[in-house]
């Protein structure tokens, strides 16, 4: 494999506080990145935040701020809070950057060149929410499928369009020839058949007299760039394209997005790379949408949870084993406080905490002899690394935990406090080391503890690793 991994995470919009559902995506990049710079690869992480468009806007009239002060309140809550998850990006990128601005433009002006931008009329649907055109083919009942309450409006203005319909064929040639461009399997389906159902050109422009929040149109100044349309080219603004570490690091091995940002992903973004001839991106991986008590997380909604209030109650390595642990990557999930507190007494405490607490007590008491090791023999260390290349994490945490079980039966059936067998327990202890190195790109915090713990060159109990939580 070669010898560097970008992976990306979709530019959170700042027209609200971050909650759980963004903090997930987050932490399985964060898992990628980790377990990719354990494999010796140098990785190239980024995330950050989207700050144009109308929502922007309207949500900083209502606060009686400018647009800029208001995502300059904003923005660092969604990068603290990254921090605090121990979320380890190497850049945070916001658009409101004028090296974004700068290179945006200089984007529009080469795909100009190339004929794929033209001037024309746009009349249909806008959906506010999704700060996106709609067309017939993408509504349920009428509605935006990701915000059925919001009311769409009728547009019609004069614009600036990309030739999307002209990459069609294309498109459809990439998704045949790369099987893997859009991840998980099951979400390809629908974008290829609306696809093959024809391609409308993209309106990437409004008019500033009706939003002026936006990065200026290069082409024409009485225009801004539609939101989306700048946003995507985070990706490769954020690497100093066309130069910097743009040349080491693109195309993106993974990027991370949401159900609902999927079209402009998968369809959208590969089409604007095709125009000015960029390499496109190895796979686009999809995360299914998280609920609470089986309704989507959103502001409208008044049921977010903000990770910043869940660390004041649980630590960072408990929402990070339960977020990837109880939930098929790619699916929805219902997000339940009762089933973190379960898995964290169940699992952490009772299997991996006790497994950790009474070998390291054990091996205080009567040291350890080296001898070959047919525990750790019992650890499928290919099956688990086959598992994470095909991002079935929550699988990965159950294999890991089967041979946790397996180390406590072991402990069980071996009785070293009574045999005081130092091989056993040598087993037992590189058992551990290599269960921490597997669940380091998990629970970091926990797993650097372990790994202290047992290199040193005197193993003690120590504090407990997970305490019960009541």
């Amino acid at each position: 494999m070669e010898n560097k991994f970008y992976v990306t995470t979709a530019i959170d919009y700042v027209n609200s506080e971050p909650h759980i559902g963004h903090a997930y995506q987050k932490i399985i990049a964060d898992i990628l990145a980790r377990y990719h710079r354990q494999r010796g690869r140098e990785v190239f992480f980024l995330t950050g935040t989207d700050e144009h468009g109308q929502k922007i806007s309207n949500s900083a009239k209502e606060k009686k701020k400018s647009p800029k002060e208001f995502v300059d309140e904003i923005a660092p809550k969604f990068e603290n809070a990254w921090k605090e998850l121990n979320i380890t990006f190497n850049k945070f990128i916001r658009t409101t950057n004028l090296e974004h601005k700068k290179k945006v433009q200089e984007f529009v002006r080469l795909m100009h060149k190339k004929g794929d931008i033209y001037k024309g009329t746009y009349s249909g649907l806008y959906c506010e929410g999704c700060e996106a055109y709609l067309t017939e083919k993408g509504l349920i009942g009428g509605k935006c499928p990701f915000h059925p309450n919001k009311k769409l409006k009728a547009l019609t203005e004069e614009a600036y369009f990309f030739r999307l319909s002209k990459y069609r064929k294309k498109l459809l040639e990439l998704y045949k020839k790369n099987p893997n461009y859009i991840l998980p399997k099951f979400r390809q389906k629908e974008i290829i058949n609306r696809v093959k159902g024809g391609l409308k050109d993209l309106n990437i422009t409004r008019l500033k007299k009706n939003m002026d929040w936006g990065i200026e149109f290069p082409i024409d100044k009485n225009y801004v760039l539609y939101v989306w349309y700048e946003a995507l080219l985070s990706y490769i603004t954020a690497l100093g394209w066309p130069d910097g570490k743009f040349k080491k690091f693109w195309p993106a091995n993974v990027q991370l997005l949401g159900i609902d940002n999927g079209w402009f992903h998968c369809v959208i973004w590969p089409a604007m790379l095709m125009s000015v001839g960029i390499k496109l991106p190895e796979t686009i991986l999809i995360n299914g949408f998280l609920t609470f008590n089986n309704k989507k997380i959103s502001k409208s909604l008044g049921n977010v949870i903000e990770p910043l209030e869940l660390l004041k109650r649980y630590n960072a390595d408990t929402i990070r084993y339960f977020l990837c642990r109880n939930f098929v990557f790619g699916q929805d999930g219902d997000f339940s406080e009762q089933a973190l507190i379960d898995r964290h007494n169940n699992e952490l405490a009772d299997k991996l905490g006790n497994l950790v607490s009474r070998v390291a007590n054990l091996i205080e008491k009567n040291g350890f002899e080296k001898t070959e090791n047919k525990l750790i023999k019992k650890l499928n260390v290919k099956k688990i690394g086959k598992l994470f290349e095909n991002y079935e994490f929550d699988k990965v945490l159950n294999e890991i935990f089967g041979f946790i079980d397996i180390c406590n039966e072991y402990v069980q059936n071996k009785k070293p406090w009574e045999t005081k067998d130092k091989k056993v327990l040598y087993e037992l202890k590189e058992a551990i080391l290599r269960i921490a190195e597997m669940l380091w790109p998990f629970i970091p915090e926990s797993s650097e503890k372990i790994k202290k713990q047992f290199s040193a060159g005197k193993i003690k109990k120590g504090e407990i690793l997970f305490k019960k939580i009541k």
